[in-house]
């Protein structure tokens, strides 16, 4: 299953379509996972997609509860999905750690801090895809993309500029320069 991952998006969505637009072009996403922030903004998406959402509400959605977290099925094995707020993932992952080890899954997908990472911390996966939209880590924007089958699991958070400018499809053509070494020859008294 290849997984499209992404976080505090907070009202805004233009880049994500444009990424989302992308990738079904390129390679097509089966599943979107939205942490949290606003949740209104993954609803918006379920509607327009056509393809599975599974999504957390985040501080900004006024969710508090220490049970406000999503479970993704995939054939590797479980990610538990939670905004990380409540698991205070801006001082540490221990506390999401635990809680996707209590939830007898691989991983865990998670925002709140803005920032991307993605680490295997002994055997659990653990992805934050950053945001798209207010980015925290001077990176412009990212977003995460989650690869599982049978045996295993691959992930990359990309940077939104990278991302967008790659490609056959969006790549310039070259200009054409030329009249270098004609305009040298023909000026060639100066030298």
């Amino acid at each position: 299953m290849r997984i499209l991952v992404i976080s505090d998006t907070h009202g805004n969505l233009e880049r994500f379509w444009e990424v989302f637009k992308k990738l079904q072009t390129e390679d097509p996403v089966q599943t979107i996972v939205h942490c949290g922030d606003l949740y209104e903004d993954a609803e918006s998406i379920r509607r327009r997609c056509g393809i599975p959402v599974v999504s957390v509400k985040g501080n900004c959605d006024g969710e508090f509860s220490e049970d406000s977290y999503a479970v993704l099925e995939t054939e590797a094995g479980n990610f538990m999905v939670a905004h990380g707020h409540m698991e205070r993932v801006g001082f540490d992952l221990q506390r999401i750690y635990y809680k996707a080890l209590e939830k007898d899954c691989i991983g865990a997908l998670f925002g709140h801090t803005h920032r991307s990472a993605y680490v295997d911390m002994d055997g659990i996966y653990l992805m934050n895809p950053g945001s798209l939209t207010r980015p925290r880590d001077g990176s412009g924007g990212t977003f995460g993309i989650l690869h599982t089958d049978e045996s295993g699991v691959w992930g990359k958070i990309y940077r939104y500029e990278d991302f967008i400018s790659s490609g056959e499809g969006n790549k310039k053509k070259a200009k054409v320069s030329g009249g270098h070494l004609r305009n040298l020859l023909n000026y060639s008294d100066r030298f």
